[in-house]
């Protein structure tokens, strides 16, 4: 599964630049947003396959962002991944409960983040 479109939403520029590097390495095509705000705009324009979300952003936060996605009937289907830095707060299963449809932590581990990516496109394109 590679060349489809990732939207990263994330305001730390480092965050956004591994991610994009590390994705576009592995022949995904990506586009980034620094706020949810922009990024939902980005959603609607772009239509993503897959949208990684951090969860503290300046603004909206990622949740809000999130649920908003879910609720709208053009962009429901879209898999969002929370990535959060607060393991200990925000732990899995209370994101994947609010609605995301996988989950990381920050600092990123690549394998598992790549494996979390593959994961949940292989599952939505089924």
């Amino acid at each position: 599964m590679a060349g489809e479109l990732i939207l990263i939403i994330e305001d730390n520029e480092k965050n956004r630049k591994l991610a994009r590097d590390v994705l576009q390495v592995k022949g995904y095509k990506t586009i980034e947003s620094e706020t949810a705000e922009e990024g939902l705009t980005l959603v609607l324009e772009k239509s993503p396959a897959l949208i990684l979300m951090d969860i503290q952003l300046p603004g909206m936060d990622g949740i809000t962002a999130m649920k908003q996605l879910k609720a709208d009937p053009i962009t429901k289907d879209i898999p969002v991944i929370a990535i959060t830095a607060s393991a200990m707060t925000h732990n899995r299963q209370t994101m994947m409960a609010e609605g995301f449809d996988g989950y990381q932590t920050k600092p990123i581990s690549l394998k598992d983040f790549l494996g979390e990516i593959e994961r949940v496109l292989v599952r939505q394109a089924s």
